[in-house]
């Protein structure tokens, strides 16, 4: 398989979690909490990378780039994503209840507090709204981001032909 499909089926599945997330959002009225939000900027930020690559169709240097930019920026995306699904584990009376949206904190605090926030978790962000075969939506989308890191690392550390 050419390293061009690769990068293009990446970023095809970043796309389909991020059409997934719309419809949760708009179709299922199940509105996102900061740390959600955090998840899709890394699936857009990853999806982008497998783009860039993708059109770029580079040789063995650029490759190795874009993959470990890619790993990286899922390496990221499961650091939040993991935070999420801690937070969403914690017992009932030691979960945060629902704070400020994500646009509230923005306008209210300065950027690095509002970074604080996000990831403490407030926002309703321990609410497990949504779930498949026992799994919350953090959860798929940390197994995601590990599928991901595991992609871009490949891209680094394999021999794939420019085909």
């Amino acid at each position: 398989m050419s390293q061009r499909i690769i990068f293009l089926a990446g970023f095809l599945i970043c796309a389909g979690l991020m059409a997934a997330a719309l419809y949760f959002q708009y179709g299922m009225k199940l509105e996102p909490c900061p740390l959600c939000i955090f998840q899709r900027l890394f699936v857009i930020g990853v999806g982008l990378i497998l783009l860039a690559g993708a059109l770029h169709n580079p040789g063995r240097l650029g490759r190795r780039l874009y993959g470990g930019l890619a790993a990286l920026t899922a390496a990221l995306g499961a650091g939040v994503a993991g935070r999420h699904v801690w937070i969403e584990n914690l017992p009932f009376d030691r979960q945060l209840g629902c704070g400020y949206s994500l646009n509230d904190m923005l306008e209210t605090f300065p950027l690095l507090k509002t970074l604080k926030l996000v990831l403490a978790g407030s926002g309703g962000c321990g609410q497990v709204t949504w779930s498949f075969l026992g799994l919350s939506m953090p959860s798929w989308t940390l197994i995601f981001f590990i599928g991901f890191a595991v992609l871009g690392l490949l891209l680094v550390f394999t021999s794939l032909g420019k085909r």
